[in-house]
């Protein structure tokens, strides 16, 4: 199963690319959301790009969790205890809202009675009747996630600053992609 390296320098390239991805697609998805006045020009089109980021985000984060389960970690510095289940908490809440935003978004889409329109890839017709409020009010809560999502990484991109020029430990070391960027950092 998954182990713990005290050796381990930093988080495997998997991860890290997985984790910069994610969070670009994320940043993405957030500034693509489609507006409440439909019937711009674009809008479709960006509504389309919108659903496909999100379901890109979805199978990255689960690819991220089935990895997790046998890939090693980098034994990270040690903290207050307060930080570490700080550190867990804001973790696991940030992969559940990686999950549940996208679930919600399609939830809320074919409860509507719309089909998931992926553009090129074509659409993914409606796998639950239709019940027009409930899509409404399931929409308002992919919203409400959307942007706890956006306020949560921020936070969680705060706390890995604060380690870095703060706490000066190797946190934020761990997953920085570019090899000679951790080193310049160090």
């Amino acid at each position: 199963m998954r182990r713990s390296q005290e050796s381990l320098r930093s988080h495997g390239a998997v991860v890290i690319s997985i984790h910069w991805v994610t969070a670009l697609l994320v940043l993405t998805a957030f500034l693509m959301a489609p507006e409440e006045s439909e019937g711009r020009p674009g809008e479709e089109l960006a509504g389309q790009f919108h659903e496909i980021l999100g379901l890109t985000i979805f199978l990255l984060t689960l690819l991220r969790l089935v990895w997790k389960c046998f890939a090693a970690t980098p034994a990270l510095p040690s903290a207050p205890r307060w930080m570490e289940l700080g550190s867990k908490v804001v973790q696991w809440t940030l992969y559940g809202l990686l999950l549940a935003t996208p679930l919600t978004a399609i939830a809320g889409v074919w409860l509507e009675g719309h089909a998931l329109n992926l553009g090129v890839f074509g659409d993914i017709p409606p796998m639950v009747p239709k019940y027009p409020d409930a899509g409404e009010s399931v929409t308002e809560i992919h919203t409400v996630m959307g942007d706890a999502l956006i306020w949560l990484a921020g936070l969680h991109a705060t706390a890995a600053l604060f380690h870095h020029f703060v706490l000066r430990d190797d946190v934020l070391l761990f997953m920085l992609p570019i090899r000679w960027l951790r080193k310049r950092l160090s």
